[in-house]
């Protein structure tokens, strides 16, 4: 059990305003694994007049200093990399070896490509006679979730810092304590105080404050779309930028020239990854009619042989998912699924075979699924696959393209041009072409209802410049 009772605020940890604690639950035990204290409009406050008092000398300081200081970030980062990896996996479910190589390995990611971007980025240019600034946006307000915690709170945290910004983050209540970590590392890397700052609690007691905080000149939010929607309401009434990363439904187009083993085999894999949290994660596979009989077995000995299990045993393919209501919720769509009349070729309801205790999900199969169906329109953030076919490619590029959401997409093909031409038509903020994997300098955003703004690389980084243009700054 961790005890983290304390916020970090200001350069110290400091206590709660309103004593009101909260159990972090692993959710492979279903027993407490953690306590956190939950925070309030008094500690926004607080920790927002420490960023704003903070700006002035960071936004200041130069690039040299912050290349340092980077570079101190990455060295303590490393001493407690297995800490990090131990403590994702123990809160929100994650393998240990997926919390290794993937989840702590993201922070290191995104700190080393901002380190690069900030080496050689080009603040200042004249055009004419006019000088063009990129100057950083202020105080920022950091809302992150707990399915992929420290790279989603990292690809905020690292490009704003080497932007010149403050910040105040509030990370998920539900996997909270790897937040404590980076916020100890902070320190004893030497940021000064007021620069990074953390509160944790809830979304209307600690998000809404921040979202609507006159100070908070820019907020950043990943998570819901339902929640993306109540940030931007409360951000508008003081006009502050927002930068939101939603939700998504993304299609995986199996061409007819595609060899429909592999690709299937590999989106299944891309579905059941992180037991289906990922907001990108390849839900709706689309595959030529002709085959659909060969999909379904493909598909059916791919999902049977994921093993869902204990996140430090050995051959644990995925772990839980992250809470009750979460297991609750995959488990409601499972059974619309059934009776909306898919065919299920693996898993299903219930807890696998032989877990009696944790919040464990069946790595499920649909197929035979039409448009229509509530599993191929909501996001369901569990190990659940939909399996749909077409006719033409216009008709799978099409229903592809029949969502709400935007934020990533995938197409499978012999021939890599044939790819190409088809990830022009799609409308999503990522193309993944025959199983290519993230790129961390490439930009990751989302069309439509997955969101707006760019994080990771350099289009993520300049979300958090200002442009300012000083004209006459040379003699005409």
């Amino acid at each position: 059990m961790k005890e983290a009772l304390q916020f970090y605020i200001n350069g110290e940890w400091v206590d709660p305003a309103t004593p009101k604690t909260l159990e972090v639950i692993n959710p492979a035990t279903e027993e407490p694994c953690g306590t956190i204290s939950m925070g309030s409009e008094a500690d926004v406050d607080k920790a927002v007049a420490a960023a704003k008092a903070a700006f002035p000398a960071w936004s200041n300081t130069t690039r040299e200093e912050r290349i340092a200081m980077f570079e101190k970030i990455l060295e303590v980062y490393q001493t407690r990399y297995d800490e990090i990896a131990e403590t994702i996996s123990t809160e929100m479910g994650a393998p240990i070896w997926l919390a290794k190589a993937a989840q702590a390995a993201m922070g290191v990611a995104h700190f080393s490509s901002t380190l690069e971007i900030l080496k050689n980025y080009q603040f200042e240019e004249v055009r004419g006679s006019t000088q063009i600034k990129k100057e950083a946006v202020g105080v920022c307000g950091f809302i992150t979730p707990w399915n992929w915690p420290v790279n989603q709170i990292v690809c905020k945290v690292a490009p704003a810092l080497a932007a010149g910004c403050t910040m105040v983050l509030k990370p998920s209540e539900v996997a909270p304590l790897n937040a404590i970590i980076l916020a100890e590392i902070f320190h004893e890397a030497g940021l000064p105080k007021g620069v990074f700052n953390l509160v944790n609690g809830d979304g209307p007691s600690v998000g809404a404050p921040l979202s609507s905080h006159k100070d908070v000149d820019m907020v950043s939010f990943t998570g819901s779309t339902r929640a993306g929607i109540m940030v931007a309401k409360a951000a508008a009434d003081t006009v502050k930028r927002v930068a939101q990363e939603l939700g998504g439904k993304s299609p995986n187009i199996v061409l007819e020239d595609a060899d429909i083993s592999a690709a299937v085999a590999g989106g299944v894999q891309g579905v059941m990854m992180n037991s289906g949290q990922s907001c990108n994660a390849p839900t709706r596979m689309f595959v030529p009619a002709s085959k659909n009989d060969e999909a379904k077995a493909v598909a059916k000995a791919a999902a049977e042989g994921v093993k869902a299990g204990d996140p430090h045993a050995e051959g644990t393919t995925i772990g839980p998912v992250v809470s009750e209501v979460q297991f609750n919720k995959i488990q409601d769509l499972i059974q619309k699924g059934i009776d909306e009349g898919a065919t299920l070729v693996a898993g299903g309801t219930g807890r696998p075979e032989g877990l009696n205790k944790g919040f464990y999900v069946r790595p499920t199969v649909f197929a035979d699924v039409t448009p229509d169906m509530t599993i191929s329109r909501e996001e369901i953030f569990g190990p659940v696959l939909s399996i749909l076919t077409y006719e033409t490619e216009e008709q799978a590029i099409d229903m592809a393209n029949d969502t709400e959401y935007g934020l990533s997409s995938y197409v499978q093909s012999g021939d890599i041009n044939h790819a190409r031409e088809v990830a022009g038509k799609i409308r999503a903020g990522n193309v993944h072409l025959n199983g290519a994997g993230p790129d961390v300098n490439a930009p990751f955003g989302g069309y439509k209802q997955s969101g707006n703004g760019r994080e990771w690389g350099e289009f993520g980084f300049e979300e958090f410049l200002e442009v300012k243009a000083v004209l006459g700054y040379e003699a005409a």
